[in-house]
C-alpha cells in the first residue's frame, strides 16, 4: 500500500495472536454445514467477534491451521475491519465472552495481506506420556537426526497431503527434556504427528493430537515492519491520536479541525511534516 492509499482508506489489518485448547473444540476451521453443536477455533473466533460489534471482509486468514485436538500456544489470525477498534478494550471483552481460547495480543497492520505467505517458521512441541515410548533416547536422537533437513516428507503425511503439489519442506527436529519439538517453515498435513510416532515408536503412525502444541508462529520482518503503532509521547493542536508505521506518522483529527491542522495554503502542514517527516492526516 503506498502513501496516498493509506492516506485514503477507512479499511486496516488487524492480527489477532491468539491460544486455545484444542481439547476443547471439535476442529479449527469454521464448521461450513453450520453445525453449532461442534464448536470449532475460528468459528468461537467469528461468533465472539461478532457479538462484539467487530465486521470484516474477505474471511479470515491463519497463521497456521491446526489438527482437531491440537492445541496452541501461539497462532494467529487476521482480518481486514472498517471498525475503529480498541485494542485493549477488544481483547479484555473477547477474554470475558469465552473459555479455552483467548487472544494475548492484537497488531494493526494493512489492510489485504496475504498473511500465510508473511509467516516464515512454525514451531511444534510433541509431548507424549513416557509409558508409551517404545523408542530408547539413543534410538529417538539417531531418528530426530535423520528426519532434520530438506526432503520430500511425502511418507510423513496422510493421503490428503500425498495429492498436494509441493512435497520438499524444511524441518528441524530436536529432543529436549523427554519432547520433541519440530521447527520448520510449513508443514503438510499429519506430518509432526507421523514424525512423532515414528520417532517414539520406530514406527510411522498417527500419534494423537491431543498431545500436541503449536508453540509459535514466527512471522517475517516485512510484516513486523508494517505494524501500525500509537505514539504516545507527540502532542500537537487539534491532534487527537498518533499512530506510526515505518517512518510515516498518521495523524487523526477531527472532520472540523482537519483544515485547521493542514492550515491556509497547507503552512501549518508543511511545518509538522518539517517537524516529523511524513505525515497523514486522517478524519475521526
Amino acid at each position: 500500500m503506498n502513501f496516498r492509499s493509506l492516506e485514503k482508506t477507512t479499511k486496516f489489518g488487524y492480527l489477532f495472536f491468539i491460544s486455545y485448547n484444542g481439547k476443547k473444540f471439535h476442529s479449527f476451521d469454521e464448521n461450513k454445514k453450520g453445525d453449532s453443536i461442534k464448536k470449532t477455533v475460528k468459528g468461537e473466533f467469528i461468533r465472539v467477534l461478532g457479538e462484539l460489534g467487530i465486521t470484516w471482509a474477505k474471511g479470515v486468514q491463519q497463521g497456521g491451521r491446526t489438527d482437531a485436538m491440537v492445541s496452541a500456544k501461539e497462532n494467529i489470525l487476521y482480518i481486514n475491519s472498517n471498525n475503529k477498534i480498541d485494542k485493549l478494550e477488544l481483547k479484555n471483552k473477547f477474554n470475558e465472552k469465552i473459555k479455552n481460547l483467548k487472544i494475548l495480543k492484537i497488531e494493526k497492520t494493512l489492510p489485504n495481506l496475504a498473511i500465510p505467505e508473511m509467516v516464515i517458521g512454525r514451531k511444534y512441541r510433541y509431548i507424549y506420556p513416557k509409558d508409551k515410548v517404545l523408542s530408547s533416547e539413543i534410538e529417538i536422537l539417531k531418528r530426530c537426526e535423520e528426519l532434520t533437513g530438506t526432503y520430500d516428507v511425502s511418507e510423513f503425511t496422510d493421503k490428503k497431503g500425498k495429492q498436494l503439489k509441493e512435497k520438499i519442506r524444511s524441518v528441524e527436529v530436536s529432543y529436549e527434556n523427554g519432547e520433541l519439538v519440530f521447527l520448520g517453515n510449513s508443514f503438510m498435513p499429519k506430518q509432526v504427528r507421523i514424525m512423532s510416532g515414528y520417532i517414539l515408536t520406530g514406527e510411522k503412525k498417527i500419534l494423537p493430537g491431543k498431545y500436541l502444541t503449536l508453540e509459535k508462529i514466527i512471522i517475517s520482518k516485512e510484516l513486523e515492519e508494517i505494524f501500525i503503532k500509537e505514539v504516545n509521547e507527540i502532542s500537537e493542536e487539534n491532534v487527537l491520536k498518533v499512530e506510526k508505521i515505518k517512518d510515516v506518522y498518521i495523524f487523526y483529527v477531527s472532520k472540523n479541525k482537519k483544515g485547521e491542522v493542514i492550515g491556509k495554503n497547507a503552512s501549518n502542514i508543511k511545518k509538522l511534516r518539517k517537524k516529523y517527516g511524513k505525515i497523514i492526516i486522517k478524519t475521526i
